[in-house]
This record gives structure tokens, sequence and C-alpha cells, in this order.
């Protein structure tokens, strides 16, 4: 793979992973459930609508 087909790759993995993280925050926030991650280096969980 050329350096371009390879940065076109990570762009659109990138892009599917943005996609993916927005589509989980709706989700949730539909559901009324809870999402876990990390904030400055601590595991937290919060609801859909914190974030």
């Amino acid at each position: 793979m050329s350096d371009r087909e390879i940065k076109e790759m990570q762009r659109l993995i990138d892009e599917g992973i943005v996609l993916a993280q927005k589509r989980l925050v709706e989700h949730s926030r539909k559901l009324g459930s809870t999402l876990v991650v990390s904030r400055n280096g601590k595991v937290v969980e919060l609801l859909a609508d914190e974030l």
C-alpha cells in the first residue's frame, strides 16, 4: 500500500470510530443508561446526557 492509501484508510477508520461513539451515546441517551469512560485517568460512570 502506498502512503496515500494508508492515510485514506486511517481517515476512514477514524471517521467510523467517531460515528460509532456518537451512535453509542445517542443509544444510551434514549435508554437512559450510563456509559463508563475514562476522565483524567480515572474510570467514571456517567449518564449519556453528561457527555
